[in-house]
């Protein structure tokens, strides 16, 4: 169901499906140049969210989905110590009628020249997204775990950066 409504009418066009869909076509068409800033999720090429622009290739637009009660959605990942959980994905495919297939990112902070994975849901509420700490990300790392997601059950999307994780195309 999406944002809300209990019934899909697949002939119109659903805004987060296309959007996944565009970043998808743009993560395919990495090209490396010169970009202006912009923070659309639609900008192109692929490292046009990086900001200040850099010139290392980067494979990977970094988004988040918002639920229809405006909460970031959440998947598992594993093998992170102490992290698990991430609202951070890469998108795979995109099939069917807006079926998508995601990466989930691994989320995390630079401690010294180290990458170190935030644990979204520390604190006394082990059941949702501290806030606090989804301020802390700033970096991420690719997981080796995907999910399948119905795009039409978003009620947004949210493009965070450009990044470089090493993806094999």
């Amino acid at each position: 169901m999406g944002c809300g409504k209990n019934n899909h009418d697949f002939r119109k066009s659903n805004c987060v499906c296309e959007v996944v869909r565009a970043i998808k076509d743009i993560q395919d068409n990495a090209v490396e140049e010169d970009c202006p800033e912009c923070s659309s999720c639609f900008a192109e090429p692929l490292g046009t969210l990086v900001s200040p622009a850099r010139r290392d290739p980067v494979d990977t637009r970094v988004f988040v989905l918002s639920t229809a009660d405006g909460s970031p959605f959440h998947a598992f990942f594993s093998n992170e110590n102490n992290a698990c959980v991430s609202i951070y994905f890469r998108v795979e495919d995109v099939f069917d009628n807006c079926c998508a297939t995601l990466r989930v990112l691994v989320p995390g902070r630079r401690e010294g020249g180290t990458f170190c994975p935030v644990n979204l849901v520390s604190g006394g509420d082990k059941c949702c997204i501290n806030l606090d700490k989804v301020c802390q990300v700033e970096r991420f790392r690719a997981s080796n775990d995907c999910i399948t997601v119905d795009l039409n059950c978003f009620c947004a999307v949210q493009c965070i950066a450009d990044v470089n994780l090493g993806i094999c195309t």
